[in-house]
């Protein structure tokens, strides 16, 4: 596979704006684990391959176990969760898959029962972000070096 075009090289302004956002995220009180099953999950959606290799291996490095890192994609069916965690994947599916239902009051008032509005704000934009770097590996077919 040979990737399309570099992004980060033709519009390096635009990249830098994408990384000083991510710095903005690392920065907020989103718990970093809970941040990277969002981006994981949202990458499994989107089938984006080179986040999903990076995702899964920061997710390992800060403590997730491999056990709840391979039932993600089946959350709904896994007892591995908290009703917490189940609220923002709810959501952040909803999100990212906008264009099909929007985002329903049921999921919204869920997830207000486990966090304040500054956390939901935060989750929004952790989720815009994941969505927007799928987005941008996906149409260049950006891919991790193979590890031996």
């Amino acid at each position: 596979m040979k990737q399309r075009i570099n992004v980060s090289e033709l519009v390096p302004q635009a990249f830098n704006v994408m990384i000083e956002m991510e710095k903005y995220l690392h920065s907020c009180n989103l718990d970093h684990l809970l941040r990277e099953l969002i981006k994981i999950r949202v990458s499994q959606i989107n089938k984006c391959a080179y986040c999903l290799e990076m995702h899964t291996e920061d997710a390992r490095k800060s403590g997730e176990t491999e056990q709840r890192i391979y039932a993600l994609s089946a959350w709904e069916e896994s007892p591995l969760f908290t009703d917490a965690e189940r609220a923002v994947l709810a959501f952040v599916e909803e999100v990212t898959n906008i264009s099909q239902h929007g985002v329903s009051d049921k999921t919204f008032a869920n997830l207000q029962q486990h966090f304040s509005d500054n956390l939901i704000a935060q989750i929004i934009i952790t989720t815009n972000q994941i969505n927007s770097w799928n987005r941008i590996a996906v149409a260049t077919k950006q891919f991790h070096p193979i590890k031996k």
